[in-house]
């Protein structure tokens, strides 16, 4: 689903993508306890560490930014800035965060009976390209769930800027947006006319300038050529 943002953003400075486990070309464990936040936040470590990159600039989609936000408040050091699209930072309230368990549950519970065509709605976030319908299954059983508030709690302690990006349409992520860009220092808020929860797709190119004047904006960001890319 960003390819073509992806490939655009190549034209100005190192750029990878990530697939999590489960997911798109990377691998599906048949082992459910391979499937948790702790293992996701160490693939994407690792994922640097193999490429010899120190740190990054990280852009997450829905549970991508939550599992950025994970990483940065793990790895501090390693984040450059983070862009957060479309996603949130958990709940404080226990009843929130048990009914949004709820949801993941039933949502995994869907996809296991009834294949991609559970997904058929989201065609444009999935592209058909998953390996593993198991896989994706496993994932949402072991990464989605919500255990505890220290994401959100967080926030005033990230220390690099941040985008928040969020297309207007997006009910469930509209107020979780605003929230992030209200408690963290650095934060920028832009809400995407006429998009829904991928403004990547949805409105592409407004969505392009706004990721291209956040690097802009950034000091050090290191572009094509320069040697400073790490």
């Amino acid at each position: 689903m960003f390819e073509a943002s992806a490939a655009r953003l190549a034209e100005r400075c190192r750029t990878i993508t990530w697939d999590l486990r489960g997911h798109g070309r990377s691998a599906s464990p048949a082992d459910a306890a391979a499937y948790d936040v702790d293992t996701a936040v160490a693939d994407l470590a690792g994922l640097l560490d193999g490429a010899g990159v120190a740190s990054a600039v990280l852009a997450g989609h829905s549970l991508g930014g939550y599992l950025s936000l994970e990483f940065a408040r793990r790895h501090p050091g390693r984040v450059d800035a983070l862009v957060l699209i479309g996603t949130g930072p958990g709940f404080r309230d226990d009843a929130a965060r048990e009914g949004w368990n709820r949801f993941v549950e039933r949502i995994a519970a869907r996809v296991e009976r009834k294949g991609l065509d559970a997904l058929a709605r989201e065609a444009p976030l999935h592209g058909g390209q998953h390996r593993s319908v198991d896989g994706l299954v496993r994932s949402a059983r072991g990464v989605l769930p919500q255990h505890d508030a220290a994401v959100l709690e967080s926030l005033p302690t990230i220390a690099v800027p941040v985008l928040v990006i969020v297309g207007e349409d997006d009910a469930e992520f509209r107020g979780s947006s605003d929230y992030m860009a209200a408690k963290i220092p650095d934060a920028r808020l832009v809400v995407i006319p006429g998009a829904g929860h991928s403004p990547n797709l949805d409105r592409p190119d407004e969505f392009d300038l706004a990721v291209e004047s956040f690097l802009d904006s950034l000091p050090g960001v290191a572009q094509v050529g320069d040697s400073r890319i790490s």
